[in-house]
């Protein structure tokens, strides 16, 4: 990260911000602001999201005006960027990778209520039923599958995928104002481990994207060896893969880098350590 290495370690140390997203199903980012407002709530800047608040402190989730009737949800603003560079139209079939707890799950049903139909795949069944607990709450349908999303072969049904949403286990370095233990329970040889991972669930679910289909690649770490180095070696291993991730994320605000992808460093605009790769297949 050059310069910007303190700039990073100092944002890891930071009382961690509290992003909320709301429903737009059920709200608007106008009207909830005003409920916001009136239960004492105040906000900071919202970056530049359609349903972003970055609200000045933290508090209960039930403190949330409408959080039971499913008008908000807590979720980081980098987070909320996966399910908007993704860009799911009507009669599209989404597939989305290790999807618990849900978040990203729910976002991507919120903003495109007509999908052909969204499979969310996670390995824990323990942690699947966050999924299932969170859909509920907002009153959305997903396809719940407990399978391991790198062997496909056990689950996948032979129908492509218009948009894939791989949201890879990793170091978690982006977050660990969020969870400092990571601090201390994390050793370098993870890191390799995590890649080999990381590479394993590309190559398992780049064939299931149809023709001219995305793929959004994202992990919430900030370390090259899971980010852009595994996006250049796909890269350099699909000449059928394109990266148009730099011209995706211009809406947001954010200029295109001269590596693969969008390094978002700890404490961007208020938002956590992230990586997307936005990839199309152009054959």
């Amino acid at each position: 990260w050059g310069e910007r290495a303190a700039e990073l370690l100092n944002a890891n140390n930071e009382r961690p911000p509290f992003w909320i997203r709301i429903n737009r199903r059920r709200t608007d980012l106008a009207t909830y602001r005003a409920r916001l407002a009136s239960a004492g709530l105040d906000v900071t800047s919202s970056f530049q999201l359609a349903e972003g608040l970055h609200l000045t402190r933290a508090v209960d989730v039930h403190e949330l005006p409408g959080f039971e009737d499913g008008e908000a949800s807590v979720q980081d603003g980098a987070a909320q960027l996966a399910a908007h560079l993704l860009e799911p139209a009507a009669g599209h079939r989404v597939l989305d990778a290790c999807a618990a707890p849900g978040g990203k799950t729910a976002h991507i049903l919120e903003i495109q209520p007509e999908l052909e139909e969204l499979v969310a795949v996670d390995i824990s069944a323990e942690r699947l039923s966050r999924v299932e607990q969170t859909l509920q709450r907002l009153g959305l349908r997903a396809t719940l599958l407990c399978a391991d999303a790198a062997q496909p072969a056990a689950w996948f049904d032979a129908r492509l995928f218009d948009r894939i949403l791989i949201d890879a286990p990793c170091s978690g370095t982006g977050v660990i104002r969020r969870h400092p233990d990571i601090k201390l329970l994390r050793r370098p040889s993870d890191v390799a481990a995590l890649a080999e991972r990381q590479r394993g669930l590309l190559d398992a679910l780049w064939p299931l994207l149809a023709p001219q289909g995305r793929l959004v690649y994202a992990v919430c770490s900030v370390l090259a060896a899971e980010s852009t180095e595994v996006i250049s070696s796909f890269l350099h291993a699909h000449p059928e893969a394109r990266d148009r991730t730099g011209e995706l994320i211009r809406p947001f605000g954010l200029a295109a880098q001269a590596t693969p992808g969008l390094r978002i460093a700890t404490g961007t605009a208020g938002m956590d350590g992230f990586y997307y790769a936005c990839l199309e297949h152009v054959r």
